[in-house]
């Protein structure tokens, strides 16, 4: 389990559907640039070639049909070079799935999603979402895809459903002793020798930068001259790779709940240290509860458990990292603190984990058969194909007393998981943080909420500025959960359907709440 930029797809499920109660502020409405400038529309009209790469990748067309379980959605796949550096050599493909614009007379183009994650089936995700962009669909074609190394794009699969329940059961994610902490790195060792044996060819090229890549070739084969994007999560990351890699091709752009560009490995286990204890103190506040108690309170159980795991039902116990896997869930969006106030009573009140541990399933994926999902295989490999940093197990240790400091229930985790999420990784990380800077794309609207757990407030400014100015145009929403474009906050949802409709883009600085 790694916190990182990542729900799982039923956490992102949740987080989408789950409403943030919020109200526009008074400031002015008007369309624009932030200057009284009107954004440009989007002719949709055949893009120029892909430079550098062959005609058969070029000229090639998605042959859409029926998908197999999503009625009114049709599905493709596109092929795109598996080594950039080798635009002739062997292909892999990109799955697709769309819903044609409803509108074709003010048909503006596609609209392309990324979930997040990384690792998050667009495929698989979109048309179960598809209800928040209802408004949206009347002018765009809601497109979504699998990245390269998830799912049905040479999805990366690294270990088997008894290894994956195996490890849930006996790995200690917060080690205490010295044989924790060396079946810690052994696990973390043995996952990534899975991956290279199942995934070797295919590892190397899963990274963001090549995800941009392929999003261009997309937005050329579907014929739109410039990509519109909306962008959740990591997504925000692959947006702003994108915007950097290609930004005479930026078309209306959203990124929403955005990861800081500026964070190295672990500058974001930093960040999200601060971001979920901000949120868990923001949970306890909405309880009445002093949040310093109430957070020594949730620590003092965890390290019970640590001690002594708590029946969950089903022949299962409660370990400690479970426990803390079910405490993150419900902070990614408010509706859930219910679900999280009664989990925590059951395991306080009742000596029971059933609860928590349902919770933990939810976020790893697990279904009651006990088999798994394998997003937390991609989100790894493509976490570490981007991230040149590799802390030692030395480094992670000397990080403890700060992370604890931040957060005595999330710190520990985070700073180990510095070290434990790459280490001994068989492929090298590409930068230590992303260039996301974008002179000469048009308008991007970065959307911050200043209750987000896992990737913090601060990040959507960090990433306002990075694309540049005149660039990146930063809207704050004032309230809880992993993003702001929900069915109950009237206020992003207007101010993102404006610009991704009308043009209209907001002065820089808006609020919302």
């Amino acid at each position: 389990m790694s916190l990182r930029t990542r729900p799982a797809a039923a956490a992102v499920a949740l987080a989408l559907a789950g409403g943030l109660l919020a109200a526009c502020d008074a400031g002015d409405g008007a369309g624009g640039d932030g200057k009284g400038r009107p954004a440009p529309s989007v002719p949709v009209k055949q893009g120029d070639a892909a430079q550098g790469l062959p005609d058969a990748l070029t000229k090639q067309r998605p042959r859409w049909q029926p998908c197999a379980d999503q009625e009114g959605w049709t599905c493709a796949s596109v092929k795109v070079p598996l080594d950039y550096g080798a635009p002739d050599g062997e292909t892999i493909s990109v799955a697709l799935i769309r819903r044609p614009a409803r509108d074709e007379d003010e048909r503006l183009g596609s609209l392309l999603f990324n979930f997040g994650g990384p690792g998050v089936s667009g495929v698989d995700l979109l048309p179960r979402a598809s209800a928040e962009y209802e408004k949206l669909n009347s002018r765009y074609d809601l497109v979504g895809f699998d990245p390269r190394g998830v799912s049905e794009s040479s999805g990366v699969v690294c270990r088997d459903d008894a290894g994956t329940e195996e490890a849930a059961e006996r790995v200690d994610l917060t080690p205490d002793t010295a044989a924790e902490e060396a079946a810690y790195f052994a696990d973390a060792r043995d996952f990534g020798e899975g991956c290279e044996r199942r995934a070797g060819k295919v590892l190397p090229h899963v990274g963001t930068a090549n995800a941009a890549r392929d999003m261009d070739l997309v937005r050329h084969v579907l014929g739109d001259r410039k990509l519109n994007y909306f962008g959740i999560s990591y997504g925000t990351q692959l947006g702003g790779t994108y915007a950097h890699l290609f930004p005479a091709n930026v078309g209306r752009t959203v990124l929403d709940a955005v990861v800081d560009p500026t964070a190295d490995a672990v500058g974001h286990a930093r960040n999200q240290t601060t971001g979920f204890q901000r949120a868990l103190d923001n949970y306890l506040k909405s309880r009445g509860e002093d949040p310093k108690r109430g957070t020594a309170r949730i620590a003092a159980l965890l390290e019970r458990i640590d001690r002594e795991p708590l029946p969950a039902g089903n022949g299962r116990e409660l370990n400690q990292s479970l426990a803390l896997t079910g405490i993150v869930l419900p902070l990614y969006s408010q509706t859930m603190w219910p679900d999280l106030t009664a989990a925590l009573t059951e395991a306080e009140e009742r000596g029971r984990g059933a609860r928590l541990l349902a919770l933990a399933d939810s976020y790893n994926d697990r279904e009651p058969d006990g088999s798994y999902g394998t997003q937390s295989h991609s989100q790894r490999a493509i976490s570490c194909a981007d991230a040149k940093q590799r802390p030692t197990p030395a480094e992670a240790k000397a990080l403890l007393p700060e992370f604890e400091r931040i957060s005595p229930v999330f710190g520990p985790f985070l700073a180990w998981d510095t070290a434990g999420w790459c280490a001994d990784w068989p492929v090298p990380g590409e930068h230590e943080t992303p260039e996301t800077s974008a002179k000469g794309a048009g308008p991007i609207l970065v959307v911050g909420t200043t209750g987000d757990p896992a990737t913090p407030y601060e990040g959507a400014r960090r990433m306002a500025d990075e694309l540049g100015e005149g660039v990146g145009v930063l809207l704050t929403n004032k309230g809880e959960g992993h993003g702001g474009y929900t069915p109950s906050n009237g206020c992003v949802t207007g101010i993102v359907d404006g610009y991704l409709l009308d043009g209209k883009v907001p002065e820089d600085g808006r609020t919302c709440g």
